[in-house]
């Protein structure tokens, strides 16, 4: 069962935070105690994403700043905001990234590749390194990753080796980062309801059926239960784990498949 105080005083910057995921991710942070700052581009999201937080949590502190993961100036505003909310930053979740693009090899761009890889990479790195100097009591950091780097869809290559960059630099970040007591974790979520390149499988139903053939519990996850990995990973109970991508995906990486169901 879920503590409700068990983040009290503690303050979180969720990037992406009107996502389907970030949302979520907010809403597991804040029903527990801590304050949220939500990052997003759109800011009629936002007040959406807030209003709805604030109405299921009356008492809860929620804030949001309209800016762009991959900018650095708008993701330290971002971060100034959260520490600023209780004089301390503890905790940051970064959901920003996209896999929308579905193309060989042969059709796609430089420009392509090198975007996702802005979205999907180097956003994470902007929002840890400028976490860095504002956790000072230590912390911790949730990247949202994705299967594909194992599953390794077709037609997302640069979504798949951008993912694949991201978990490497996880663990790297890990390391380095320990002796500041800011643990570093990512969460790999499937195929999930979150909008995005998920939604463009769903509504194929061929590409859809052959999706769900691969997962052992033959659906699509949920986005609670993505932000469910990341709060144990945000709080106190993983207070021993860093440098790990936790796999939220029905069992997908198993490589198992239901043909025979």
């Amino acid at each position: 069962m879920a503590d409700a105080t068990a983040l009290a005083g503690k303050s979180a910057l969720v990037t992406g935070g009107a996502g389907g995921i970030g949302s979520a991710c907010a809403r597991a942070l804040l029903s527990d105690g801590a304050a949220v700052m939500l990052m997003g581009r759109s800011v009629e999201a936002l007040e959406r994403t807030r209003a709805g937080l604030i109405a299921a949590h009356p008492g809860g502190q929620v804030e949001f700043l309209v800016g762009d993961g991959r900018r650095e100036a708008d993701v330290q505003a971002a971060l100034n905001a959260a520490h600023a909310m209780r004089a301390r930053l503890d905790i940051v979740v970064t959901t920003v990234g996209y896999g929308r693009t579905l193309k060989s090899l042969r059709k796609l761009t430089v420009a392509e590749f090198r975007d996702a890889l802005d979205y999907n990479l180097v956003s994470v790195f902007i929002a840890v390194r400028h976490a860095i100097p504002l956790m000072t009591d230590g912390g911790s950091i949730v990247c949202i990753s994705s299967s594909a780097p194992i599953s390794i869809p077709l037609l997302q290559t640069p979504y798949s080796t951008a993912k694949g960059g991201l978990e490497t630099f996880v663990r790297s970040a890990a390391k380095e980062l320990a002796r500041a007591r800011i643990r570093v974790n990512a969460v790999r979520p499937g195929l999930t309801h979150s909008g995005g390149g998920a939604e463009l499988i769903l509504a194929d139903e061929k590409l859809k059926e052959r999706t769900l053939a691969m997962i052992p519990f033959n659906r699509a996850g949920e986005p609670d239960e993505v932000a469910a990995a990341v709060r144990y990973l945000a709080g106190p109970e993983s207070g021993y784990t860093t440098g790990q991508s936790f796999a939220v995906d029905g069992g997908l990486e198993l490589g198992a498949t239901n043909a025979g169901r």
